[in-house]
């Protein structure tokens, strides 16, 4: 659908990364449906394989390049071609430290200089909420090319979301199964204002016209109140026309599994990947993807903005009812 940009605002050139992924290609959707010729930057899977399969909306471009490499980013992304805007939406797959910092951070340094040769002037970044309270390396990561963009001189935006519908689909199908939904302590330990991937990725493309959001660091959710574990868990039995069952999982445990993982991974590297990935699921499990009140170093619902239209629980009834399908990826928890 073909959307309006405003009046005296001419359509830009706009190199995207981070274009294949759930947001990514919503955002492409957004901005081709504005009118702005949009060309995806495409990371490979596998060095020596094609490149990632995914399909681009129909409207934009689709480059190969090792966002690693700055030659390849200049000959085979760039291509000595002018650009207005870089709209990143690139992130580590798993939140490793050495695949956050080689692609939240490293990569995306390379691309900062590989485009101001090309003279964009405004980058617009999708970060996270979770950067305001960082304990983990992806979140170092993303907080140091941060950073660096405020640094370069460039215009920025830079918009961190709060959790996203694919992040909070994981037990729908053990639900149906019959299974009890899992809950860390009593379910009210953490709240969250949930945005859909088209919601996030128009705002994301009318950050370009926007500016009121130029300069600024953005935290965002979806529409309604804040909701937490528990909530979801009654919402998801009620659409299923079932009484709710929880099981509720102790964060003492997830201390322990991180505890014995951590040890024995001084002598076995995976295990030390293991206890990582163990500390990022009790990080989700304990705290709230709100904005962080310095002063109280509480979360605010109220003080966390709300965009667009889609709700968790419509996204759960389509779930249910066959008319979507929930795209988790690396990022599932359960």
């Amino acid at each position: 659908m073909k959307v309006d940009r405003p009046d005296d605002s001419p359509p830009r050139r706009v190199l995207v990364l981070g274009g294949t992924g759930t947001i990514g290609r919503a955002t492409v959707r957004a901005l081709v449906a504005r009118g702005h010729a949009v060309v995806c930057l495409i990371r490979r899977r596998d060095p020596l394989g094609p490149a990632d399969p995914t399909a681009l909306p129909k409207g934009a471009t689709a480059r190969v390049a090792d966002l690693m490499d700055p030659a390849s980013l200049a000959r085979d992304g760039v291509c000595g071609e002018p650009f207005d805007v870089l709209v990143s939406c690139l992130a580590s797959r798993t939140g490793l430290p050495d695949d956050a910092w080689a692609i939240d951070y490293q990569a995306q340094v390379n691309a900062l200089r590989a485009v101001e040769a090309a003279g964009v002037t405004h980058v617009i970044l999708l970060s996270a909420i979770c950067v305001q309270k960082p304990i983990l390396a992806f979140q170092h990561a993303k907080l140091a090319f941060e950073q660096a963009l405020m640094e370069s001189g460039l215009a920025y935006t830079i918009v961190r979301p709060t959790a996203f519908f694919k992040s909070l689909s994981g037990q729908i199908q053990r639900v149906q199964q019959g299974k009890p939904f899992l809950v860390f302590g009593d379910g009210l330990l953490t709240a969250c204002k949930p945005i859909s991937d088209d919601d996030l990725g128009r705002y994301l493309a009318d950050c370009i016209d926007a500016e009121d959001r130029r300069n600024r660091v953005l935290p965002i959710g979806g529409p309604g109140e804040a909701i937490t574990p528990k909530a979801q868990g009654e919402h998801l039995f009620a659409l299923l026309g079932r009484e709710p069952r929880f099981r509720h999982v102790p964060v003492a445990l997830l201390d322990g599994i991180i505890a014995v993982l951590s040890t024995l991974g001084r002598l076995v590297p995976a295990l030390a990947a293991k206890a990582e990935l163990a500390r990022i699921g009790r990080y989700y499990a304990t705290e709230s993807m709100l904005v962080l009140d310095p002063a109280t170093g509480r979360y605010d619902a109220r003080a966390t903005p709300s965009t667009g239209s889609d709700t968790l629980f419509d996204y759960y009834a389509r779930l249910v009812r066959g008319e979507a399908v929930a795209e988790r990826g690396d990022h599932a928890v359960f």
